[in-house]
């Protein structure tokens, strides 16, 4: 196998792992965006247990996914030398409504959820584009 065979190899590898990070991602982030909604609208201490539950969890799985993307990039680069992922899907959901249970505080929580949903999406469809490339190039 030649050397740009093996970079294209490990460049599509690399996708389908941070692929596969940010679908775990993505499920875990549905699952709070359900149980913030249970708790937006009357929930009690469990609903808002289980949604900080799904946020941290969340939280570590956006880690795993930006390592991830993170050496997906490194090996795209290794086939596209210009090329720039530019996904971002750290930092997300950083605070919590713990203390201050009110729908205020419940609303932004669930606003939060939501854009961290819209990005890991949007990385998502890029990173399959990327693949597909891969794959045809």
């Amino acid at each position: 196998m030649g050397d740009l065979a093996k970079e294209k190899k490990e460049a599509i590898d690399a996708g389908w792992r941070a692929l596969n990070s940010l679908n775990d991602l993505k499920a875990e982030l549905d699952s709070a965006r359900m149980w913030g909604f249970l708790d937006l609208f009357g929930g009690k201490t469990f609903t808002g247990l289980m949604k900080h539950s799904k946020i941290n969890e969340a939280s570590r799985l956006a880690t795993r996914a930006s390592y991830d993307l993170e050496r997906f990039q490194r090996e795209v680069k290794d086939v596209f030398p210009l090329f720039d992922l530019n996904v971002y899907v750290g930092d997300l959901l950083t605070f919590f409504d713990f203390f201050s249970d009110g729908f205020l505080v419940d609303f932004l929580v669930q606003n939060k959820i939501e854009e961290a949903r819209d990005r890991v999406y949007q990385a998502i469809d890029t990173v399959t584009r990327l693949i597909n490339d891969l794959e045809m190039a």
